[in-house]
């Protein structure tokens, strides 16, 4: 049991003053206002939920900033970066994915996310023709060994293109058949209830409208639906798969979705950047999550969800660091913002419903997270995951501010968070704001880091 005593604290019901919390089994047993420490309290300053991070490909956070570099033609794009990422993911067996998801799942708790999802199709060891374990099994000991919450997510991929039935020679190492893919799934959702502690969990999804067949989108949502499990899958990501998939079915990627497939509250559609009005109408009444990754969304050239009608009509939102190129959560929430503001050339666009930005975007990212994730939690109440995060009172970014600002001056003052502690599932994870294996995290990661060579084989 953890006795903890919070100076304030964001709970379900609100801020509240003078919080003591008590944790038992990876839940928060007990949470009451305005009572006084007592004896064995940890003391803390400012308590707020963990983050979920609802898309995160592992393997790419050994990329991030080796794509920097203009090719040869001078247009460079997320297809010529797809080219390179798919040179990196060639090379990357078990053991180098163990290594760098445990960097990766470190520093996402270091930044205040306490849970992921990992979007995972590497399904086999480079010159493997079979199906394996080795992957899955990797990133399973990556997140045990971080301590993060984990909801895996392997994706069927069996195809280059709409017009394209077969996988190129770089995709041939992700192809599977949908039985395959539903048998791993349920192997591993078999490990998972197995597991004691309850902090991994299963999805299951496709990779995209362009890398499936319809018939095989359709049995995997079928065991999503089955099993009550979330459903993810990129959607509309780029203006070349609109088109693309207008000239094969005569209907947008979301479009289509939602004309063929019951899309509810389980599914995260991850980026869905290029979408109309009746896109927006259909996903906002479905009550499923948008999965947005502002800054891999960014660095690929994406383009800008349509986030203010979005919200208006009641549309739920998530976050992801995707490709890694950043791994901080309040950032994620300043670039959603500050996109909206640079197209529309007017501030607190995420403002919905109540006056501060900043709070606003966390409930919003802390909800639709845990719903996307398919674990709960994004609360702090009785009853919920003790995944929790505890900031420093007396860091100056939050120097002047109260509770009606503690959340904006976090998204939007500055780049050093003021993060203390970090519980997932009741244990610390990180205490005076290191990660408890980082060192030897970050050991494994530089040997893997420096074996690749990736600026020799990328260019």
């Amino acid at each position: 049991m953890t006795q903890l005593f919070a100076r304030k604290a964001l709970t379900s019901e609100g801020w509240a003053e003078n919080v003591r919390i008590i944790v038992s089994d990876g839940k928060i047993s007990s949470l009451k206002a305005n009572v006084l420490a007592e004896r064995g309290d940890y003391v803390a300053g400012i308590v707020i939920p963990g983050l979920a991070n609802v898309h995160s490909h592992a393997f790419q956070r050994v990329l991030a900033g080796h794509t920097e570099q203009r090719g040869p033609t001078g247009k460079d794009n997320f297809w010529t970066w797809r080219a390179r990422m798919y040179a990196l993911a060639g090379r990357i067996d078990a053991s180098s994915m163990r290594a760098i998801a445990r960097q990766a799942y470190g520093e996402m708790l270091s930044t205040g996310y306490t849970s992921v999802a990992e979007f995972h199709y590497l399904h086999n060891e480079p010159g493997e023709r079979t199906t394996s374990v080795a992957m899955f099994e990797a990133i399973v000991e990556a997140a045990s060994e971080s301590g993060i919450r984990l909801t895996y997510v392997p994706v069927l991929y069996e195809r280059a293109g709409f017009t394209e039935p077969e996988p190129t020679k770089d995709q041939m190492r992700f192809a599977l058949s949908s039985d395959q893919l539903i048998a791993h799934y349920e192997n591993a959702s078999a490990i998972a209830a197995g597991l004691a502690g309850g902090i991994f969990h299963t999805g299951i999804g496709v990779h995209s409208l362009r890398a499936v067949t319809v018939d095989s989108l359709k049995q995997v949502a079928a065991v999503a639906a089955n099993d009550g499990v979330p459903m993810h899958i990129h959607i509309a990501e780029q203006k070349r798969e609109v088109d693309q998939c207008f000239a094969e079915f005569n209907a947008r990627p979301v479009e289509w979705l939602f004309d063929n497939c019951d899309v509810d509250k389980n599914w995260c559609l991850v980026h869905a950047t290029h979408i109309d009005d009746r896109e927006i109408a259909l996903i906002a009444r479905s009550g499923a999550v948008v999965g947005l990754c502002p800054s891999t969304e960014a660095n690929l050239g994406d383009g800008l969800f349509p986030l203010k009608p979005y919200l208006e009509q009641g549309g739920r939102i998530a976050i992801g660091s995707d490709s890694h190129v950043s791994i901080n959560p309040f950032e994620e929430l300043r670039w959603l913002e500050y996109g909206q503001r640079l197209v529309s050339q007017s501030r607190n666009i995420a403002a919905i419903g109540q006056p501060q930005t900043g709070r606003s975007l966390f409930e919003m990212a802390a909800s639709g997270g845990a719903l996307a994730c398919g674990q709960g939690g994004g609360q702090l109440e009785a009853g919920a995951n003790a995944d929790l995060v505890v900031l420093d009172d007396d860091s100056p970014m939050l120097a002047g501010h109260t509770t009606r600002s503690y959340l904006d001056a976090l998204v939007f003052s500055g780049f050093t968070l003021p993060i203390d502690r970090v519980m997932v599932n009741g244990v610390w994870r990180v205490v005076d704001g290191r990660h408890e294996g980082e060192e030897a995290a970050r050991s494994a990661y530089s040997d893997v880091a420096g074996k690749l060579l990736l600026d020799e084989v990328l260019w």
